[in-house]
């Protein structure tokens, strides 16, 4: 079985100025300099919003932190109002962008097929890393259409990579978010066993679609009210390879004590 890094994505969503955010990356450059930080820490990334983007990466370079957008669109350039473009991300140093996410799917209409072709030009026209969100809402849950929801969304995302011609080692670096539409900012969240249980099964039509190697190399992150104190209880399942995390990435403090609750041996 493949070995593959863990991954803590903290999420600010629209949180933090500029100048918070600079503020935020000095303060854990900081911290990381007295632990010895990076010794075994999993790989960390920070998604902030586009107006505290800009100089973030340099900022963070001393922590070893990485920088991601919270989405992007798909076209080169264009009449898009309010979007921005692949190239003006990575003009930024941002390397990691979530799509998906189920507030995009809510309250802008983000679509399966827009995913889908985002996931492409991220990964082929970029070199970004897509952490691709999924997830069901509680009705889908207690009515067992759990799987049957995620496969739907994954579903054109996987088709579309498949029909791209990318690289298989371009394909790897994908990551899977499943956040439980339920658990997200709710303070609730799914039990260990019944992420597994998800995250499983998202392996497997990973593999369906692309081959054992490949679906081996996939991080699978799961996210929803994860904090410092449960976060090892996910990662103790074979298939979680780490979090997506909202409010506990917004403090220096809880972000750094999931990171070294998420350390490798």
């Amino acid at each position: 079985m493949a070995t593959r890094q863990r991954l803590i994505a903290g999420n600010w969503k629209m949180y933090k100025t500029r100048a918070e955010a600079v503020a935020f990356a000095k303060e854990l450059t900081s911290v990381a300099g007295t632990r010895k930080a990076g010794v075994n820490w999993p790989q960390a990334v920070i998604c902030a919003p586009f107006t505290a983007l800009y100089g973030l990466a340099e900022a963070f370079a001393a922590s070893g932190v990485s920088v991601g957008a919270q989405t992007m669109h798909q076209a080169p350039e264009g009449a898009y109002t309010g979007d921005v473009a692949v190239s003006m991300l990575r003009d930024l140093d941002v390397t990691f962008v979530i799509l998906g996410h189920s507030e995009r799917r809510l309250y802008c209409a983000e679509t399966d097929a827009a995913v889908a072709e985002k996931s492409v030009v991220a990964l082929k026209a970029a070199g970004l890393t897509p952490i691709v969100c999924v997830g069901e809402t509680l009705a889908d849950r207690e009515e067992g259409r759990t799987q049957s929801v995620i496969a739907g969304q994954l579903d054109p995302v996987f088709t579309a990579l498949g029909q791209s011609g990318i690289a298989a080692a371009s394909l790897s670096r994908l990551v899977i978010a499943y956040e439980p539409i339920w658990a997200i900012g709710t303070g609730r969240s799914s039990s260990a066993a019944d992420a597994q249980d998800v995250i499983g099964a998202i392996r497997t039509l990973t593999n369906k679609h692309f081959g054992r190697e490949i679906a081996q190399a996939v991080r699978i992150l799961y996210g929803g009210s994860v904090k410092p104190e449960n976060i090892a209880l996910y990662l103790g399942e074979s298939d979680i390879d780490g979090a997506l995390v909202g409010g506990a990435s917004l403090q220096v403090s809880s972000f750094v004590e999931l990171l070294e609750q998420s350390k490798g041996d």
